[in-house]
Order: structure tokens, then sequence, then C-alpha cells
């Protein structure tokens, strides 16, 4: 029976990663990102799909957690503790915007759906946080790494990140019903242990570098997985977000050290993450959607504006160019993994029944737009604008960068703060040197820097 079994879930994890490779070449031949395509295959192959899935599941699931973690730990390599410091202190009056502007209508319509206020905080976190792991696949694939927008969208999700170290355990007292000292006491463990991390990210980087580096590949691979899955398992082991753990393992490595496990580990990730999507197609059944499509898509509409005006304002607020304002409003839209634990969490609690479900539509939705909407955002706004005759978007004539802005599909461009451990290191610090060494660009040159 076991030998049985065993043959089985070979037979079907084979076939869901090669499937994954087939659709990936589709996406690639069609230059789009292969994201709503993997998410369609889980929801074929899920629960009420075509053809359920069952011997692989559970490794599927472990699969996709080690997917999000990795594409934490991926973006958390791209930056010192010094420039997470630096950009909070910069960003965080984007970060409050983020939150009046997308938690806001969640909590809405969750208090007109009549649902009570305990399901309006949940549905506001629902709505509120953008999905790290989809956003960082994303910028990848469009090759955005680089870009001087990227700075920017990492720092709010980077706030929305910490922020659910407060969220969580304020939405877990609430739905527990728990009295006030023992959800101080919860969210007090949260709070230390992230700050904790933090601290030891900025005080102690450069020695926890040394303990890592080796000039063995296999070493190094070892001992940054390792260690970023034991301080995420511990993470959330005291109630602080796995990824938020991940996240703050990258920041705490830097140099060569950051440079290698960023090549060695790529392969991985590029590997788990697609195991997490189709793991979350997996577990939506297809019949639970068509009640609650129209609330969904309405919320979706809604939220999808305001994460592009969020991305647009913050953007703005850099000093960044018209064009990489609308992509980085485009690339926020992405929903995700945030919001199904925070929408699994209501379940497991059993406040709303219709929850769930609209929970899941409004995620499969904003999943499979959002990496449409980064693609896609700006060059409409850009033919809109030249349609109604203004010739720029609106607001470019307060879009004066205070540097060229790199072309946006290729990752040689780079970010003055960007650490830049990316595919092609060598490549992305030559862009940044030759770009603090360039004369200013005249309009028509500037321009020409934005049609690329």
């Amino acid at each position: 029976m076991t030998r049985v079994h065993s043959a089985l879930f070979l037979i079907e994890f084979g076939a869901i990663i090669l499937g994954l490779g087939l659709l990936g070449r589709v996406a690639g031949r069609f230059r789009f990102s292969p994201i709503p395509l993997y998410l369609l295959a889980g929801l074929a192959f899920g629960e009420g799909g075509l053809l359920p899935l069952g011997a692989s599941e559970e490794f599927v699931a472990i699969g996709a957690e080690i997917g999000v973690i990795l594409l934490l730990l991926m973006l958390g390599l791209e930056y010192t503790a010094s420039d997470l410091v630096s950009n909070l202190k910069t960003q965080y009056p984007a970060g409050l915007v983020d939150f009046v502007l997308n938690a806001v209508p969640g909590a809405v319509a969750a208090l007109l759906l009549g649902w009570g206020p305990v399901a309006a905080v949940v549905l506001a976190g629902v709505t509120w946080i953008s999905s790290s792991g989809v956003i960082a696949k994303v910028m990848g694939d469009l090759g955005r790494i680089g870009n001087r927008e990227t700075p920017v969208i990492l720092s709010i999700l980077v706030l929305e990140d910490l922020a659910m170290a407060v969220y969580l355990p304020i939405v877990t007292a609430l739905l527990a019903g728990v009295g006030l000292a023992a959800g101080s006491v919860t969210l007090a463990i949260a709070l230390g242990v992230a700050g904790v991390v933090l601290f030891a990210a900025l005080r102690y980087g450069r020695v926890i570098s040394r303990f890592v580096s080796s000039d063995d590949p296999e070493k190094l691979l070892l001992v940054v997985l390792g260690l970023t899955l034991l301080v995420a398992g511990i993470a959330q082991q005291l109630q602080v977000s796995a990824a938020v753990g991940a996240f703050l393992v990258g920041i705490a490595l830097s140099g060569e050290v950051a440079e290698g496990a960023h090549a060695l580990l790529s392969p991985l990730r590029d590997l788990f993450a697609a195991v997490f999507f189709v793991f979350f197609g997996l577990h939506t059944d297809p019949a639970s959607i068509p009640p609650v499509i129209l609330p969904a898509f309405a919320l979706a509409v809604v939220t999808a504006c305001t994460k592009v005006a969020t991305g647009y304002w913050a953007a703005r607020r850099a000093g960044v160019g018209v064009k990489g304002r609308w992509r980085a409003g485009g690339t926020l839209v992405a929903r995700g993994e945030f919001s199904i634990v925070i929408a699994g969490l209501a379940v497991t609690a059993g406040i709303e029944p219709a929850l769930g479900p609209l929970a899941t539509a409004y995620v499969l939705i904003l999943v499979i737009v959002g990496p449409l909407t980064a693609r896609y955002t700006e060059p409409l706004a850009t033919r809109l604008a030249r349609r109604i005759g203004s010739g720029t978007p609106p607001g470019a004539a307060q879009g004066v960068r205070r540097t060229p802005e790199p072309v946006a599909d290729g990752p040689s461009g780079g970010s003055a703060t960007a650490r830049g451990p990316v595919p092609d290191g060598a490549a992305l610090r030559d862009a940044v040197q030759g770009r603090e060494t360039r004369p200013e660009h005249d309009p028509a040159e500037r321009g020409a820097v934005d049609r690329a």
C-alpha cells in the first residue's frame, strides 16, 4: 500500500512540475507572467475541479509555504538593514495612505453586508494587504528589480508585512473573544520578536554574514536556507508572520554573501513559488465562487483603483517619474497569501459563512489581474493621456524626477537604494555607477528615457 501511494505521489507531483514548466513556456512565448496560468491550473485540479489531486496534496502544501518564505527572503536580499530603516522613515506616510485607501473599503463592505464589526476588521485586512509573494515574482518576471520605483513598492510592502505583526495578534484576539489582558500579551510578544530580529539585523548584520559566508556553494546554500526556515518557523510560532522572519533574514545578509545566496536560491524560489500559486488554486472550490462573484468583483475594482492611487502617490512623493508612478500603482494591485491567511482565521472561527468564499473570489480576481495591471497600467495610462490630447499622463507637470528613470523592462536600471544582488549583479552596479556620474538629461532626452 505504501509503495502504491508513493508511486501515485511521484506521478501526481511530477505531472504538476511538468505542467508548470509547459505553462511557463506558454507565458514566456507571449511575454506575460505565468502566475495567472499557475492559479487557473490549480483551480482546475483542486477541490471541485476537473481532476482533484490527493496523494501529493500535503507535500504541495509544505512546498507552497516554503515558496512564500523564499520569495520574501529574496526580497530581503535586495536591501541592507540601513536601507530598510531609511525607507521606513521616508515612506511611512505612504503606509498610512495605503491603510486608509485600501482597508476602509473592506470594512465598509462588511458593514454594508451586515456582517458586524469583527468581520469588518477581518475584511479590512483582506483588502489592505498586497501579496508580497506575487509582486516579488512579477517584478522579477518583468525585470524591474532595479527600477527607480522599486524601492517605493518594497517600502510599502515592508510596511504592510510589519503591520501584520500587529494586526494578526489583534484579529486573533478578536476572533477568539479573549480579554484585553490576554490580547495585549500576544501583541507585546509579536512586537518584541519583530523588534529583536530587526535590531539584530541592524546591529549584527556583518557578524551574521561572516557566520553564513562560505566559498563552497553547497555549504552556503544549506546554511542560508536552514537559517531562513529556522527563523521563519520561530517567528510563526511566536505569532509573527513567517514571511516577515524570512524577509528580515534577507535584510541581515549583505555583500558577497547576499549576492551568492541570491544566485543559488533563485531556481529554488522559482520552483516553490510556482507550487505556492498552484496550491492556492487547489484549495479554491469553483462552486463557491458564483454566489459571491458580484460583491467580490465590485470590491476588487474599487481596491484595485485605490492601490494604483496609493502607488502613484507614494512614487510621486519619492520624486519618481510619471511612468514609474503608474508602474508602482499597477504593481501593488495583487492580493494573495496574507489575505487568504486572514480570511482563513475568520472561517475557522465561524464568524460569517460567506466571508471565506467572498475573500477567495476577491483574491482570485486580483491575483490574476495583478500581474496584468503591473505590466499594462503604465502603457494604458500613457495612451489614454495622449488620446485625450494632453500628451502626458495627469500630473506630468510635477513629474520632473531627480535622476533619469531606467528602462522599464530591463534589469540593468539600478536604484540608488537597492543593494543589487540581482542575477546580473555586475551589470546592475555598472548601471548605478553610470547614473551617478551621468549629467541630467534635457527634457527631450528625458522623454526618450520614458518612452523606453
